[in-house]
């Protein structure tokens, strides 16, 4: 026969003192009590082991502590440590990380818009370009959601937002490769790039004319960069600057299979600045992002708007810069 759940009426009754005395002591606000009466109803909870509700704390506080993070692709490392930054802070304040993975899948990131909204999740953190700023204002600006857009997802004036100076980040990558002699060069970037992603490009037509980059679509992924291989031995091009670190890991395999040697024959950039990027051999040239840092400045930003909700909107812009490895080479 299962155990009748401990009530804070059973608090109550042992510790000898008011359920709304006991209430309030519970959920923190113990300030307005005896030190004899808070120890009293402590000592009540802990021998009879009660744990309030977390349901009818979601009713009484109208809130659940939870927070809503929606990324276009868990298995990009990237995302690994920009959730790593946001659970971070989220921790510290006593939220729990509710992860939805959206595949760029436009429609189930409405399905899963719906679902946190429904569940009552505190705020979101959208960190995928797939989600419809339609979406964003049926599901969460007009029912009042707090959320945060960041990396992928520009704010267009409508949210809080974090961003990174991707234009700079080009710029960086293609001078590097200028830097080092490289006339003809590769451009790795998906078919329909997010707004993120084309400063990206934009900067790094700032350094090189047009004529001289060969823009070569692909996906956002290993498999994207190994596959593509073939498209850029059938150019012209000495160097390679792929839009994320993915593509250009997916770039050695391709490469290696081809007999052809990194940076002997092709010099690779990448972007980002996974962990793994110290790994590979040749170690990977690429443009880091503050990775954790985006992720931790998301959090606090967006616990700042639920505090305060009816402050103006704000745009927080961080740093990006080369990180020279292995992978790039002067051009014989």
């Amino acid at each position: 026969m299962k155990n009748k759940a401990v009530t804070i009426k059973d608090v109550a009754r042992l510790a000898e003192r008011s359920i709304a005395t006991v209430s309030q002591i519970l959920n923190g606000h113990g300030d307005k009590f005896s030190a004899a009466t808070v120890a009293k109803v402590e000592a009540a909870r802990d021998e009879l082991n009660y744990e309030p509700d977390y349901f009818a704390q979601r009713m009484i506080k109208k809130t659940s502590k939870t927070i809503g993070v929606l990324v276009p692709d868990i298995r990009n490392p990237f995302f690994g440590e920009l959730l790593r930054g946001i659970e971070n802070v989220l921790y510290q304040q006593n939220f729990i990380t509710m992860l939805c993975n959206a595949d760029l899948d436009e429609d189930k990131e409405r399905v899963y818009l719906d679902e946190l909204s429904r569940r009552g999740v505190d705020g979101f953190i959208i960190a995928s370009s797939a989600v419809s700023n339609n979406a964003i204002n049926d599901i969460l600006r007009q029912k009042g959601h707090p959320f945060i857009v960041l990396d992928q997802k520009r704010a267009e004036g409508f949210s809080d937002s974090v961003l990174t100076d991707d234009y700079n980040g080009g710029r960086q990558a293609a001078q590097h490769l200028k830097d080092l002699g490289h006339q003809q060069v590769a451009v790795l970037i998906p078919a329909k790039p997010s707004a993120n992603v084309q400063k990206r490009l934009s900067g790094f037509y700032s350094v090189y004319p047009r004529t001289a980059v060969h823009v070569i679509a692909t996906p956002l992924s290993k498999v994207g960069g190994r596959q593509v291989v073939p498209e850029i031995l059938a150019t012209s091009v000495t160097g390679i600057f792929a839009v994320n670190d993915e593509i250009a890991f997916g770039v050695y395999l391709g490469m290696a299979e081809h007999g052809k040697r990194i940076p002997d024959d092709y010099s690779v950039i990448g972007y980002d600045d996974v962990e793994m990027c110290q790994y590979v051999a040749p170690q990977l040239t690429t443009i880091a992002q503050p990775i954790f840092e985006l992720g931790q400045t998301t959090a606090n930003q967006l616990l700042d708007r639920i505090a305060n909700p009816q402050q103006p909107w704000e745009e927080h812009h961080l740093p990006v810069k080369l990180i020279e490895r292995n992978s790039t080479a002067h051009l014989n």
